[in-house]
């Protein structure tokens, strides 16, 4: 690994993993055809600076959740909101561990990860119907985009595109749904990169080559949430789908092979 090529997977880190083109198929690809195999500790890394991205554009929200909490005030919105996320978080977990040894060997099967992404593709456009009611996050709700982000530790499956597409479908408008996915997402990949570190042998790495890495998916990561909190919405989901169909057709076709296998 070199400075580089560290560069380069932040930068797409940062940009897919909040952008509803699934972010592990896009690495796992880069890794597959162009970079080879990274350590995990630096793929850990990545995924670190992505997620402080989500905490810092979210702090004030995140802050009042956290008093909220603190003061147990438990008809205030942010204290739904939490309580929100714990319970939309449950099935997350549980398709994540139990599903677990099935979504890592299709890191390695590109064909898969196609075939997933023309799935994306699939939920990205379903939500032409969607009829969005300014619904607030509630207990139905909740479970279903928490059912969505289980389903989307796949690599293809985009977790942002699923949890907001799922967030649409429950009545949400655009900013409700993306604000509560984005932040459903923090206790999910912090849980995730957490269960992964303790399991992952301390080899040697490049100190600096990882603090590239995490700044620099910081900065793409915020940078991607901001515009689509602020510039983009569900209208223009098609245009991701198509983006994610070609790319899944055109990565299941290379690989057809596997078909016949």
């Amino acid at each position: 690994m070199d400075l580089l090529g560290i560069i380069l997977l932040s930068i797409l880190q940062g940009i897919t993993e909040w952008l509803p083109v699934s972010s592990s198929a896009h690495l796992a690809l880069a890794q597959y055809y162009f970079i080879g195999q990274i350590p995990i500790l630096y793929d850990l890394g990545l995924h670190v600076g992505t997620t402080l991205a989500v905490l810092v554009y979210f702090r004030e929200k995140i802050l009042k959740i956290i008093l909220s909490v603190l003061k147990f005030q438990t008809k205030s919105e942010e204290f739904n909101l939490a309580a929100m996320i714990v319970l939309a978080s449950i099935p997350t977990a549980i398709i994540g561990f139990a599903l677990k040894g099935f979504f890592e060997s299709m890191y390695s099967n590109p064909f898969s990860i196609g075939l997933a992404l023309v799935i994306t593709a699939a939920i990205l456009l379903s939500t032409l119907f969607a009829k969005p009611k300014a619904a607030k996050p509630n207990p139905k709700n909740a479970i279903a985009i928490g059912i969505m982000q289980g389903i989307a530790v796949a690599p293809g499956i985009s977790r942002s595109g699923s949890t907001i597409s799922a967030g649409l479908h429950c009545g949400m408008d655009w900013k409700e749904a993306a604000s509560f996915a984005f932040l459903l997402a923090i206790p999910a990949v912090m849980g995730a990169t957490l269960f992964e570190l303790k399991d992952t042998p301390i080899t040697s790495i490049d100190s600096t080559l990882l603090l590239v890495g995490i700044a620099v998916s910081f900065l793409a990561g915020y940078a991607t949430i901001h515009l689509l909190m602020n510039k983009i919405n569900k209208n223009i989901f098609p245009l991701f789908a198509a983006y994610c169909l070609a790319l899944g057709v055109f990565v299941m076709g290379i690989n057809c092979g596997v078909c016949g296998s």
